[in-house]
C-alpha cells in the first residue's frame, strides 16, 4: 500500500510541476526573455510593442521562441539611450545552483533546453531545485503567490 501511495505522489507531483502556467505571457527584448508584466515598469522607455497572438504569426527572428507562444508572444523595442533590465543566461543560473550548465531550466512550467538563452533577472520571483526525470533542474516562478 505504501508503495502505491509513493508512486501516486511521485506521479502527481511530476504532473503538477510540469504544467505550464497559462497566466504568464512572455516578452522578448534584445533576444532575452521576460514577462509582459515585468516590462510594465519600463512603459516610459518603450518605443514599440509588437504582439503576436499565434505561433504561426511569429517573424523568423522569434521562431526560436515559439514554444513560449502558447498565450502569444510580445516583442519589445526600447527607445534609444533608455535603460533596460539586466539579463543573465540560464547557464549562469545553473552554475550558481551547482548544476551542469546544460541542465534544462523550467520557467512557469515551460522547459528551456537551450541554456544559452538569457532571461531578465527582474522577472524571477522564486527559484527552486526539483527533480525532473531523475535530474535536478531549476524551476523559476515569475508570479508572486
Amino acid at each position: 500500500m505504501k508503495k502505491l501511495l509513493y508512486i501516486f505522489l511521485i506521479i502527481t507531483s511530476g504532473l503538477l510541476w510540469g504544467q505550464k502556467n497559462s497566466n504568464v505571457q512572455f516578452a522578448v527584448y534584445n533576444d532575452a526573455i521576460g514577462t509582459a508584466s515585468m516590462f510594465d515598469l519600463y512603459k516610459s522607455s518603450i518605443e514599440k510593442v509588437n504582439v503576436y497572438k499565434t505561433k504561426a504569426s511569429l517573424p523568423s527572428h522569434l521562431k526560436k521562441f515559439d514554444y513560449l507562444a502558447d498565450n502569444g508572444l510580445i516583442e519589445i523595442k526600447f527607445k534609444k539611450n533608455e535603460g533596460y533590465p539586466d539579463s543573465l543566461s540560464l547557464e549562469m543560473l545553473n552554475e550558481q545552483s551547482n548544476l551542469p550548465k546544460g541542465s534544462p531550466v523550467f520557467i512557469e512550467g515551460y522547459q528551456f533546453n537551450d541554456t544559452s538563452i538569457r532571461v531578465y533577472s527582474e522577472m524571477i520571483i522564486n527559484i527552486e531545485l526539483a527533480d525532473f526525470n531523475g535530474q535536478k533542474c531549476i524551476h523559476i516562478s515569475t508570479i508572486k503567490n
